[in-house]
């Protein structure tokens, strides 16, 4: 092990918070950090699905919601979103000195006893209307019965920001919204990439161009799928979602949709690709990261997380509209350009796993202190 863990978290009376335990995403792997810390830690969750997520995280004193119990709704509890607000709020918790939670949703809305210290690590404020892109689909027909619920939820979203004595932002353009949507100040702390797990190749590799993500539409694969099928050069897609028969159907056959891969394959991924390619705008975005990490310049939309992980000209370049068109002009300007992959790959360096842990102890010492 190559990092840390910053001393006395394993003393402290503590209880984490995440949304939901249904897959080890980038959130996730942050949990996972603060569970490797906090190991008698009492986790707090509205589902949990054990074969998906992590030793680490298992191992913990996991408490789910109702939502636990209904195994006919378990694989489609985001249909019930409306009613995550009282059900997170109706989870009995243990007395502590410490609540961490880990949200984009409502985890930081879960009630502790009085005298807990609660620090929010957030990724986002609630994405209300991507959430229901994602989960009912963007229907004009709906918005009259969605309109009032996607209301009701951002007056509970904003209401129980006042509960958290300290929020922690995973990037500056989150550090925004939170300003925004709470009026609330934030310190910023990076998620944590494994820089030493993810490292370049022998070989410069650079056959295929590469897409790591979810296939959702706010991730706007669509676009490098036509900017690619107009090209002809080969594109690898790695990824699920259900965007996906949509996305397969408009694409050339140039265009490779890879499915899941576990982190190996995906590393081994990074490392044969000429460039990683990042269309939708992100609270903060690993992969780009991750890529980075293996010495590979990335070809992001520039908005969001991405302004802050890639350093244009020198590990990436930009394209400032989401079309088809614009991203043909940013890969033709990369590809024409000489990459340095010992530039790019010390760049990744700086979000590496013990800047994140010794940024949130700083964060966790300070909302214990009272600030």
């Amino acid at each position: 092990m190559s990092y840390h863990v910053p001393a006395g978290w394993g003393d402290l009376r503590a209880l984490l918070a995440h949304d939901w335990l249904t897959g080890m995403r980038g959130g996730e792997r942050c949990l996972e950090l603060l569970c490797e810390g906090m190991p008698q830690a009492i986790l707090y969750t509205l589902v949990h699905d054990p074969e998906r997520i992590s030793d680490t995280i298992n191992r913990h004193d996991v408490r789910t919601s109702c939502l636990q119990r209904m195994p006919l709704l378990r694989r489609r509890f985001r249909l019930l979103l409306p009613f995550f607000p009282r059900i997170i709020e109706s989870m009995r918790t243990e007395p502590a000195d410490l609540l961490v939670s880990t949200s984009h949703c409502v985890a930081k809305g879960l009630i502790p006893q009085p005298g807990t210290r609660h620090l929010c690590y957030c990724f986002t404020p609630m994405r209300y209307q991507i959430f229901y892109q994602q989960y009912f689909g963007a229907n004009p027909l709906k918005e009259p019965v969605i309109r009032p619920v996607l209301a009701r939820l951002r007056a509970w979203d904003t209401r129980v920001s006042d509960r958290v004595h300290r929020f922690v932002a995973v990037s500056e353009h989150v550090q925004r919204r939170i300003k925004y949507f709470y009026g609330r100040d934030s310190d910023v702390v990076y998620p944590p990439v494994d820089v030493d797990a993810i490292t370049p190749g022998q070989d410069g590799g650079g056959e295929y161009d590469l897409i790591v993500s979810a296939l959702v539409p706010y991730k706007r694969i669509e676009l490098a799928v036509e900017a690619y099928t107009r090209l002809g050069s080969p594109l690898k897609v790695v990824g699920t979602g259900g965007s996906s028969r949509r996305l397969q159907k408009g694409a050339g056959e140039n265009v490779e949709f890879l499915g899941w891969k576990s982190d190996s394959e995906i590393h081994s991924l990074y490392r044969g690709c000429r460039f990683l390619i990042f269309p939708g705008e992100e609270d903060f975005g690993i992969v780009p990261v991750e890529a980075q990490a293996c010495g590979k310049p990335v070809i992001a939309f520039g908005r969001g997380g991405a302004m802050e992980s890639i350093v244009e000209g020198e590990t990436g370049i930009f394209f400032h509209r989401q079309t088809a068109e614009d991203l043909l002009e940013g890969i033709e300007e990369a590809a024409g350009r000489t990459w340095d992959p010992v530039r790019i790959r010390k760049n990744a360096e700086r979000f590496g796993i013990q800047a994140f842990l010794d940024g949130i102890d700083l964060n966790i010492r300070a909302v214990l202190d009272g600030a």
